[in-house]
């Protein structure tokens, strides 16, 4: 699950930056996270595997700038390349006045991008490489804050404190499917009976369907609200509101997001594994920022976790966009 992409409200002497990767939710708002932080116009160029090349590596792709529509691109002086796919397309267009920032580890040489930004986990390094302990992301303190006004009121009718649910999807690495589902609304369930607290839930376009109702039928009739996916997007006024947080292990994104919130995080454990992923989550949880959820409401002091304005103004130095 990751937040709409925020509108950018730029200085007059606002440079343009095109990104360059799959139309992924995930992939967009890292980049657009990072370019709006520091001060930069974004604009998209999707990228689109032609004919059978989109069965093999971008890697091996013998032309990847026929991925990318160059109208799209345009003169933009400045790429953000996202990912491995983004990133083959991202080095073919690196050359004369265009540089190239490459979000994530594209798993080719990495000197052929201007910078790299990626996370620990990746377990990168380099003299052009910038690293963050959470995924990039949009969701900065005024966007919080300006969430808690709109939805503060929307969720009035929820008993307190509120404990929001962010719910991922099964993916290579890990399983949230029916079976899990139905375990954990057994958990959230006592908890609310127990503890006497608010559920709001947010699914992602990840979950199934199957997921979603049998989250909706067993928590709607305890009183806990879960989206429908219509209508007004709460993922950022669930982080701005709610006493605890809960967010499913699958996403790097969903948990970059919620540790930046002043909200307890606590992860839900899924079938599966991942390495990247469990360095992620040992390293938040060394610093304190989040906990396992063990079927029980936590509470513990916390500041909000967030790397990205830490990136982007190392970025802006390295590039020299002062």
């Amino acid at each position: 699950m990751s937040i709409p992409d925020p509108p950018s409200v730029l200085a007059p002497a606002a440079h343009a930056v095109a990104v360059v990767a799959e139309d992924l939710a995930g992939m967009r708002s890292q980049a657009f996270g990072l370019a709006t932080r520091a001060g930069l116009d974004p604009f998209f160029c999707p990228v689109r595997a032609r004919s059978l090349w989109g069965r093999v590596p971008a890697a091996w792709w013998p032309a990847p700038m026929r991925a990318v529509d160059p109208l799209d691109v345009g003169t933009a002086g400045l790429v953000f390349s996202v990912g491995g796919t983004g990133g083959a397309v991202g080095a073919a267009l690196r050359g004369g006045a265009r540089r190239v920032v490459q979000i994530q580890n594209p798993r080719l040489r990495l000197d052929r991008f201007d910078l790299v930004v990626a996370n620990r986990h990746d377990e990168i390094s380099g003299p052009n490489v910038l690293l963050s302990r959470t995924a990039l992301h949009g969701v900065s303190p005024e966007r919080l804050a300006a969430a808690r006004v709109a939805w503060l009121p929307r969720l009035a009718h929820l008993p307190r404190p509120l404990v929001a649910v962010l719910l991922g999807g099964s993916n290579g690495r890990f399983q949230l499917n029916e079976a899990v589902a139905a375990r954990l609304v057994v958990q959230l369930a006592e908890m609310m009976g127990r503890d006497g607290i608010g559920v709001a839930v947010t699914p992602s376009r990840r979950t199934s369907e199957g997921v979603c109702r049998i989250v909706r039928e067993a928590l709607a009739p305890l009183g806990g609200w879960v989206w429908d996916m219509r209508g007004d997007n709460p993922y950022l006024g669930l982080l701005a509101c709610a006493d605890a947080v809960l967010v499913t292990q699958d996403s790097v994104s969903m948990v970059s997001e919620a540790v930046a919130s002043t909200a307890p995080v606590m992860i839900v454990d899924l079938p599966g594994r991942s390495r990247r992923i469990g360095l992620f989550l040992r390293e938040l949880a060394g610093a304190g920022r989040i906990r396992r959820f063990m079927g029980r409401l936590e509470a513990w002091p916390v500041t909000p976790l967030d790397d990205t304005i830490e990136v982007a103004e190392a970025m802006r130095r390295r590039l020299s966009l002062d």
